[in-house]
């Protein structure tokens, strides 16, 4: 999980950190929805009204979780691929180093995923709305970087008609569905999904 700015400078008697962990454990295991906010603060040891001087709501604190991993999704991207002249290499490099993740982090870009809709309309509360208004701009950022890396890999001279937008779209559409079904304790490792993921992509992008 990318270390927020406000976490990295927290005390050490900071609960941020703690909260932030415990909310990705409930909301990623047993739905947001079904996880009580009161339920975070037992976890970590707190009284409710402590979570409020970290985080103004339970929503509050599941945009943070969201900006932060799309965060962190900007940042595994950019150390794979920076130093990778070759081409496909480097498709695989982000391939690989997107589907890279401890039992947390698969959570945490569950979670990712299963509130995007969170990202579409304003928020009335002003600290919702900075985070979604940040999130989204990692989003489009994301979406910059993949479609970069894939017209990277067509060939201009006989590919000019194909859209790298529309193909890192589809290759970005593969790779988050992983998070929707995998589980760390499934038939299906990492590595494994990484393979097959990575060949579909150059496929999608070079066929």
């Amino acid at each position: 999980m990318t270390v927020d700015t406000a976490v990295g400078r927290e005390s050490p008697r900071s609960k941020r950190s703690g909260i932030l962990t415990a909310a990705i454990e409930k909301f990623g295991r047993i739905g947001y929805e079904h996880t009580k906010w009161a339920s975070i603060a037992d976890e970590v040891g707190i009284g409710q009204t402590a979570l409020y001087h970290y985080f103004e709501s339970k929503a509050h604190c599941l945009l943070t979780i969201m900006r932060l991993e799309l965060a962190d999704s900007v940042e595994r991207f950019v150390a794979a691929t920076e130093k990778e002249d070759d081409a496909e290499r480097a498709l695989r490099a982000a391939v690989a180093a997107a589907l890279d993740a401890t039992p947390t982090d698969a959570l945490q870009r569950r979670i990712l995923q299963n509130h995007m809709d969170l990202l579409a309309a304003p928020r009335q509360s002003e600290k919702e709305e900075a985070e979604r208004l940040r999130s989204r701009e990692l989003v489009q950022e994301i979406e910059q970087h993949w479609t970069g890396l894939v017209a990277r890999n067509i060939d201009s001279d006989f590919d000019s008609d194909r859209d790298p937008r529309m193909l890192g779209r589809l290759v970005l559409g593969m790779i988050i569905s992983v998070w929707r079904w995998y589980r760390p304790d499934g038939d299906l490792s990492l590595s494994a999904i990484t393979e097959t993921v990575s060949d579909a992509a150059i496929r999608v992008v070079r066929e």
